[in-house]
């Protein structure tokens, strides 16, 4: 029997006793260790594990996944209490650096993110990364949960693009062609705002400065009237003391003429007063009719010119609206000219396809019809001649012959023969020589009978040769007769 001892855990670590007076495992910080019972110390303290996973999306687009685990078991307490048993009874006799460990929390976070990437797509993953790190999270936790591990932190790395398979590089590249692409979009939205600015700008300019010359027209106008109107006055007002003045001189020379005239000159002073109220009358009145010519003038220039600019702007509305009117008409003529042709050059070329399709139908059907003819009749023919052949013992010979006459094939040779022979006109020359060489005799006149018997053929030879060819033979050896 051993020896009774204390023991104490580190602030990392744990009591795992089993033994004597335990029923399955004892978990504890301190313990006293009695005989018979067997302790062992348990690092709980959380490990670090990177990891790299290969997977594949819904897409099937395989990418790599960087991610670094912090995992270890939980801290000693009433809650952990049972999640801690499953880690002493499982876990406790392999190192967590191990590769023992290393694999099966790789393997469980390889399987629980390859099972979630493939049920998403990569725009999903890409742009609910922190989503996906949460269900990856959640996942891998219940599995680990039944080896009484705990996941104290997950960081999950930037997806990164399988060799081969460059789709976040390609990704990348689209949003800087689709920025610049934005930003030429922008430089030419404010270029054509700046155009269309200055272009009203201008517009306005020169509305402004016709406005202005046109109420500088009628202010002059306004002016020239009423510097009329006051010269008309100030001459009204001249004549009127011009003719005070004279007044007053007939008045004194009346008062002379009265003393001196009498009742006449009485008379004469108010005829003569009566005269000038007229033509102060007359004046005023033509004081007046200046006004309202001045007045009628000024109105009917303001007028005209109103109006000359009112006609101006509507005939340019109506000549735009003309010409907009008119090139639409032709755009949508040249439309439906253009969509009526392609509909008669569709139709044109379905019907010469179904008639294509039509005659090379008929053709074939006629082509299978008469292969079956053929066949039908080879199939006839077949039993036919194995029934004559059978019938002449496999005497080949004998069936060839037969087929020949059957089918007329002697006749046919015959008269093929008799046609290349119809129509030729044999000559038949006959030459005769004297037999006087023949007549002598001894061995000298053997060799002369052979040599007569050579020049005795050559006559009809070169005859033959000549009505053949045309050919005559050379003087020196003979001369054939003229038979013209």
């Amino acid at each position: 029997m051993g020896i009774p001892r204390y023991i104490v855990a580190g602030p990392s670590e744990m009591l795992a006793i089993t033994g004597n007076g335990i029923p399955e495992i004892l978990l504890k910080k301190k313990h006293f260790l009695w005989p018979l019972q067997k302790c062992t110390t348990l690092d709980i303290s959380p490990v670090n594990y990177s990891f790299q996973v290969q997977a594949m999306s819904a897409e099937k687009l395989p990418f790599y996944l960087p991610a670094v685990f912090t995992i270890g078991p939980k801290v000693l307490d009433e809650t952990n209490y049972e999640s801690l048993l499953k880690y002493a009874k499982l876990m406790s006799n392999s190192d967590k650096q191990s590769t023992h460990i290393q694999d099966l929390v790789k393997g469980v976070i390889e399987g629980e993110t390859r099972v979630l990437a493939a049920s998403m797509t990569m725009e999903q993953i890409f742009k609910g990364t922190k989503e996906f790190k949460q269900q990856v999270f959640d996942k891998v936790q219940l599995e680990l949960n039944q080896f009484g591990l705990y996941i104290y932190n997950a960081n999950v790395k930037q997806l990164v693009d399988v060799p081969g398979h460059e789709y976040f590089s390609y990704l990348g590249q689209k949003t800087q062609m689709e920025a610049a692409n934005q930003a030429k979009i922008d430089v030419a939205e404010a270029r054509m705002k700046g155009e269309i600015g200055a272009k009203l700008r201008d517009g306005e300019t020169k509305q402004n400065a016709a406005k202005i010359d046109a109420e500088t027209f009628i202010v002059s106008t306004r002016r020239q009237g009423e510097g009329k109107k006051e010269e008309v006055r100030v001459n009204t007002e001249v004549k009127i003391f011009q003719n005070q003045r004279e007044a007053e001189v007939v008045e004194a020379t009346t008062v002379l003429a009265k003393k001196k005239a009498g009742w006449s000159q009485t008379a004469r002073l108010a005829e003569v007063e009566a005269e000038k109220a007229v033509a102060i009358r007359e004046a005023e009145l033509q004081m007046e009719v200046e006004k309202k010519k001045a007045f009628v003038e000024t109105a009917k220039l303001k007028a005209e010119l109103l109006t000359k600019a009112t006609v101006e702007y509507d005939i340019k509305v109506q000549e735009a609206n003309s010409e907009l009117y008119k090139r639409q008409k032709e755009a949508e003529a040249a439309l439906f000219e253009s969509q009526k042709k392609a509909e008669a050059q569709k139709a044109n070329a379905d019907a010469e396809l179904y008639a294509r399709q039509q005659a090379a139908n008929s053709e074939l059907y006629a082509k299978q019809k008469e292969a079956e003819g053929v066949a039908t009749i080879g199939k006839a023919q077949a039993i036919y001649i194995g029934s004559i052949l059978k019938e002449l013992n496999h005497n080949y010979p004998a069936l060839r012959d037969y087929l020949m006459i059957n089918n007329g094939i002697y006749q046919e040779i015959a008269s093929t023969n008799a046609q290349a022979v119809h129509g030729m006109q044999p000559k038949i020359s006959i030459w005769s020589g004297s037999n006087s060489v023949e007549s002598n005799g001894g061995e000298g006149g053997s060799g002369l009978k052979d040599v007569a018997g050579l020049y005795r053929m050559l006559p009809p030879l070169l005859q033959t040769v000549h009505e053949q060819t045309g050919m005559q033979p050379p003087a020196w050896l003979a001369t054939l007769p003229d038979h013209k």
